[in-house]
């Protein structure tokens, strides 16, 4: 079992935005997306602060969010990275290998990166971070970097609350549809 502490909390400001975002699309029939928390079984408390110091995974987490876009299953993961290189080992093979399940039952699959230091959030599409890990594999360096990824999956931001990533999963449907007509 893997242990939890104040480390698992990184990422966490990344959440908010998008918990704030999914709110909005609730409130506005746009989208119903769901935070799926991870089951830990706590172990140490702070005595002060009564908040849990110290848990442990009771088993692997999936993605970090779930629902449907306008009748389309969606599920995702969040990533924060601090630099303009993001670390692959970030990312774990099951929750790979359950992102590609959900897209052969028609489902969409993505991360939400964002890179702190440039202020800016990337839709990746399960199909490229697939190419990633491929490279990857065939001895390519374990990381992709921020200008790798394509101009139009950067999601745009409407003041301090909302990122709107429905954008990205629109410009993934277009380019879904012409691969097939292609």
């Amino acid at each position: 079992m893997a242990t939890w502490n104040s480390r698992g909390l990184r990422g966490s400001a990344l959440e908010e935005l998008i918990n704030m975002t999914n709110d909005f699309y609730r409130e506005r029939n746009l989208a119903l997306v769901q935070k799926i928390p991870t089951p830990i079984t706590p172990v140490e408390f702070d005595k002060n602060s009564r908040q849990i110091t110290k848990a442990y995974f009771e088993k692997d987490s999936t993605v970090d969010y779930i629902g449907a876009v306008q009748g389309i299953p969606v599920c995702f993961d969040a990533k924060e990275c601090s630099v303009d290189k993001f670390p692959l080992q970030n990312i774990h093979r099951h929750q790979v290998d359950f992102m590609e399940k959900f897209e052969v039952q028609g489902g969409i699959s993505f991360l939400l990166v964002y890179f702190t230091a440039r202020s800016e959030c990337y839709y990746l599409p399960l199909r490229t971070l697939q190419f990633f890990l491929k490279r990857t594999e065939e001895g390519h360096a374990k990381y992709f970097q921020a200008d790798e990824l394509e101009e139009k999956y950067r999601i745009g931001r409407e003041g301090p609350a909302l990122l709107h990533y429905l954008e990205g999963i629109n410009t993934d449907l277009v380019e879904r549809k012409n691969r097939k007509e292609a």
